[in-house]
């Protein structure tokens, strides 16, 4: 599964939602999401599992890439 995280560079900042970012991780839960990601010392908003149409829709964004993490 792929999903969304949305996301705060500076994990010691209060979310602002102008800063908030995206990145696509594969992975088989949300638990194994915020594993993967715990290095990266970022602020996580929001994990969100994408469905097919939603992940084909994400895919025409030019910035679109699947990290791997």
């Amino acid at each position: 599964m792929v999903f969304k995280v949305l996301y705060q560079e500076l994990a010691q900042e209060v979310p602002v939602r102008e800063r908030t970012k995206a990145l696509y991780v594969e992975a088989e839960s949300e638990q194994e999401v915020r594993t993967k990601l715990v290095e990266k010392n970022i602020n996580i908003e929001y994990i969100q599992v994408l469905n097919e149409e939603h992940l084909e829709y994400e895919k025409q964004n030019e910035d679109f890439q699947v990290e791997n993490v």
